[in-house]
């Protein structure tokens, strides 16, 4: 049992014999001054009110409800206008790095969420180029959500979602065929709003290789845009392979047009007289709905927009039955999405189940200065550039380490230095540091025991102690507000402790209980940082 839960355990009980339970939640902060204890809550403040009691008044109340095991629990003090203080016994918080051990490689894992299923979309881009750093900040951050939910319980499908059909594709169909007249020698200014970069060449080339001038009569939506997509989306795979991200499935759009969905679901609308036609164009009645006005679904050209295939594709999910839906968006989409859950919600599901996530846009600064362009002409810096630049820990660890509601600048600079600076180097550093202190406690002869870890009672040991025994929380808390941020600020805290606890604690050449209770939170400390690091999927090497 996590430090948080037990005193959940502790406290609830005692609110419920006070008759104060309801619906406040029991927020347990960790004090910035260890004097004020481990941890602190102000549920006696939030609760005041209701129980017509002075907040001072009642935190003593609730204290003395409270029955606390002796062998846990140091001490309780109320302080200030009426917070709670909890101190456990220093030797409790030791033996606790037991749980470290015994679990390995899944502590920091929970079952809350065992027998739920999920489904995260992210990337969906359609196949009409290279993936760019945009891009990428959305495959990390929706590879590496999905990794949280599995580790609190949830069975997860990574989805792909995209389009091969539509005017994008025909304009890629277009750009390859014409680049290819222009290698069979075909002289023409090539249009400015076609795809401009360099993989159209390539994709031509290989046309023509394989071809010879024999297409010069085939239409863009034949060899042109199948070519295009085939090879597209095998560079679009292999740039996530490069990252460790794998989707389960690949959802295409088209399928809703081939399935009747569309269809179907126009015929409900205009059945149950939610749509209506309007100058050649039909319109959803989402200002009935509660949302600002009403919106176009299919044009007076009979083109959708984009609403109607997600409101279809967004029932395949809920009847595919996922207890939970994330949706990772560019900013792009911030203002357009509540129009899907609207409709969503009139047609009876239970949209409480999806969350859409919305995540900043990404600048590329290298030596001060905004990066524009990429080496393939084009107005982008493509991923695989990225990760051919930083390498992919650093790509994965960078993208992570933002609140994904931030705009982000990827310093270049910064991701290639070798030094503390670089917060991925830290922490690898950390992790390689301790793999050299156990092979020099190897050479020395010193193995590892937790039969003594009651004697690590230092300032320094107990904060480290403290801090690893966190991470079990933490991971439960970035997956439920998913933000995998909260996992690489934990992991940059824990290395500072690690650091900082070997700087003031020697390991090898103290008396013998002591080194080999040392050099078991040595361990431990590798065991949290390690399993940290592959929930972001970045390595922990043993040597740097």
């Amino acid at each position: 049992m996590s430090l948080r839960n037990y005193l959940h355990s502790l406290i609830t009980p005692a609110l419920n014999s006070e008759m104060l339970f309801g619906n406040e939640p029991i927020v347990l902060e960790i004090p910035q001054q260890t004097s004020h204890g481990d941890f602190s809550t102000n549920i006696a403040l939030l609760l005041a009110k209701k129980a017509n009691k002075n907040p001072r008044a009642l935190a003593q109340t609730i204290a003395a409800s409270l029955q606390p095991d002796e062998a846990v629990i140091e001490k309780i003090e109320i302080a200030g206008p009426g917070f709670i203080n909890f101190f456990f016994k220093k030797e409790y918080l030791a033996n606790s790095l037991k749980d470290i051990f015994i679990q390995n490689e899944s502590y920091g894992k929970s079952q809350k969420y065992i027998g739920k299923k999920a489904n995260v979309e992210f990337v969906s881009a359609n196949p009409t180029g290279p993936l760019t750093v945009g891009h990428g900040r959305n495959a990390v951050i929706g590879d590496t959500i999905a990794a949280l939910l599995e580790w609190v319980g949830y069975s997860v499908d990574r989805e792909y979602y995209f389009n091969n059909a539509g005017r994008q594709m025909r304009m890629l169909g277009d750009s390859v065929k014409l680049r290819y007249l222009q290698q069979l020698g075909d002289e023409f200014e090539f249009p400015e709003g076609h795809y401009q970069g360099g993989y159209i060449s390539d994709i031509a080339k290989q046309l023509l290789a394989e071809f010879g001038d024999s297409l010069r009569d085939e239409p863009v939506e034949g060899k042109f845009k199948e070519a295009a997509e085939r090879e597209i989306f095998k560079e679009l795979k292999g740039t996530l392979k490069r990252l460790g991200i794998e989707h389960k499935a690949f959802y295409n759009e088209n399928s809703l047009y081939e399935e009747g969905k569309i269809s179907s679901l126009l015929d409900h609308f205009q059945k149950t007289g939610l749509s209506y036609e309007q100058e050649g164009a039909i319109w959803l009645k989402l200002a009935e709905l509660g949302n600002d006005a009403d919106k176009v679904i299919v044009k007076s050209t009979g083109e959708p927009t984009y609403r109607l295939p997600d409101i279809a594709y967004h029932i395949t999910k809920f009847e595919r039955g996922y207890d939970l839906i994330i949706d990772l968006f560019g900013s792009d989409h911030k203002a357009t999405y509540p129009d899907v859950l609207a409709a969503l919600k009139s047609l009876g599901y239970p949209v409480e189940r999806v969350q859409v996530l919305i995540h900043q846009f990404v600048t590329i600064i290298k030596d001060g200065e905004v990066v524009k362009m990429s080496t393939r002409k084009a107005n982008y810096v493509t991923l695989d550039e990225l990760v051919d630049e930083v390498g992919v820990d650093v790509t994965r660890y960078f993208f992570n380490m933002r609140s994904i509601g931030s705009h982000m600048n990827f310093d270049l600079d910064l991701a290639k230095k070798q030094s503390d600076e670089n917060p991925v180097f830290y922490l690898q550093y950390a992790h390689a540091r301790i793999c050299s202190i156990i092979r020099n406690a190897e050479e020395a002869g010193l193995e590892s025991s937790t039969d003594s870890l009651y004697i690590l009672q230092s300032p320094e040991e107990q904060a480290l102690i403290k801090e690893l025994l966190l991470f079990p929380d933490v991971v439960l808390y970035a997956a439920e507000i998913f933000e995998a941020q909260k996992v690489t600020t934990y992991l940059r805290e824990a290395a500072e402790a690690f650091h900082k606890f070997y700087t003031f604690c020697r390991i090898i050449g103290v008396e013998k209980n002591l080194s080999r209770a040392r050099l078991s939170l040595a361990i431990a400390a590798k065991i949290v940082i390690s399993n940290g690091l592959r929930l972001l999927g970045v390595s922990a090497p043993e040597r740097m």
